[in-house]
């Protein structure tokens, strides 16, 4: 059975609000074998809503809608899956009283308006909602079913539970959706499918997804079988081989960010962190820190931006930055090293770099690689350990500072 989401409201079209019922519901449809081919955000516009309704009822088997139930004129899922489908409304006293009977409880007066939510398309089944005023409706349709839900989390998980689940448990035929999720660093996305398409072409029951992030990038593998054992027997075939290919490159078998995982290792071992910032600002610091209980393991870090606090905070020779420049393979593996030991961490990292779009005189002004200054896009990344400190050059020839230094 596939399936297509719809979510309803002016307001998710705006930045300020993001659609997030429709991700819940993907992960719920998915653990069903219920495949979700598209997923739409449509303003509060009964005619276009319509066109949107019958579209999605000629391409799939179940659609459903999120948002639009509630009692004001710009609540128009009900009148839009109504002229979708042909169908009228009729008022329902029983949904009337019970939503008359929830503002008493709460000492209310209902206003008119709410008597809009008792309206029901003609054919359809009461959802209840226990936790709002929005009934859900669930209508039969000549391809399958279409399902109205109200927009708040709170209640559209409570009635999905409910009432939906156990309905398309009846109608959707037996199939499981397994999802095998690997996180890779150190290699390009072009490098990365180059290596590994050989292998997951030749699984016509695995739909393979690469996600490129600017610090990883994400291959999801979604077996869907007749049968859970058969998706993750899928699964546990394609595994060793992806991971053959890809060797140390992939750091994560789970949705874990990077930091999650070395922080893990880091508390495992007893060992901990101390970072020194140039170019990145305090960005890795971020990162690191925003992940819960990284008090175990981050000790902390220096910002270091200017040449003068290179210097005065973590003692870098200030001939040796002249003579290198601020960023450079010396000064970036000196502030790894000083970091470590002014904190006492076990790691220290640093990173030095040229973000861009031009050069700046305060951080990069005299700076020289092999007797050129640091470009835009040159960055490196210091690494002391308690044997040896090694640094790392990378270029990304990106135009976007903030990338740039996301990247680093």
């Amino acid at each position: 059975m596939n399936a297509e989401i719809i979510a309803v409201g002016s307001e998710m079209l705006t930045p300020e609000r993001v659609d997030t019922n429709s991700l819940w519901l993907t992960d719920e449809l998915n653990q069903l074998g219920v495949e979700v081919t598209a997923k739409h955000v449509v303003g509060d516009q009964r005619d276009r809503l319509a066109d949107e309704i019958r579209r999605a009822l000629e391409h799939a088997e179940l659609v459903i809608l999120s948002g639009g139930l509630g009692p004001t004129e710009d609540d128009v899922t009900r009148d839009a899956a109504g002229l979708a489908l042909g169908r009228g409304q009729n008022y329902s006293e029983e949904i009337g009283s019970g939503i008359e009977e929830r503002f008493r409880r709460m000492k209310r007066v209902m206003p008119e308006t709410n008597r809009r939510q008792a309206m029901v398309i003609e054919g359809a089944e009461i959802l209840p909602n226990d936790r709002g005023t929005a009934p859900g409706q669930w209508l039969e349709t000549e391809r399958g079913a279409l399902v109205l839900l109200p927009g708040p989390p709170y209640e559209l998980k409570s009635m999905y539970a409910r009432e939906v689940l156990p309905r398309l448990r009846r109608v959707a035929p037996p199939m499981a959706i397994r999802t095998l999720t690997m996180r890779i660093s150190g290699m390009s996305e072009s490098a990365l499918d180059e290596a590994i398409s050989p292998i997951y072409t030749r699984y016509n029951r695995i739909v393979t997804t690469v996600l490129a992030h600017n610090s990883d990038i994400q291959v999801h593998f979604r077996a869907r079988c007749a049968t859970e054992a058969e998706a993750l027997g899928l699964l546990e075939e394609i595994g060793p081989e992806i991971e053959a290919a890809l060797g140390e490159n992939i750091y994560a078998r789970t949705a874990d960010p990077l930091e999650v995982i070395i922080g893990r290792k880091l508390k495992a071992t007893g060992a901990t962190l101390a970072v020194a910032e140039s170019a990145t600002g305090g960005g890795l610091a971020d990162r690191v820190s925003s992940v819960p209980g990284s008090s175990e393991w981050f000790l902390g870090g220096m910002i270091t931006y200017s040449r003068r606090l290179k210097t005065d905070l973590l003692g870098i020779p200030a001939e040796l930055i002249e003579r290198h420049g601020a960023v450079s393979t010396e000064v970036t593996g000196a502030m790894a090293s000083a970091v470590r030991e002014k904190t006492g961490a076990t790691w220290g990292i640093s990173v030095t770099g040229n973000a861009g779009p031009t050069t700046d005189g305060n951080q990069t002004d005299g700076n020289q690689t092999d007797g050129n200054r640091a470009g835009v896009g040159h960055f490196f990344v210091g690494l002391a350990s308690p044997r040896e400190t090694t640094v790392t050059h990378r270029v990304w020839p990106a135009p976007d500072r903030m990338r740039v230094r996301a990247f680093a």
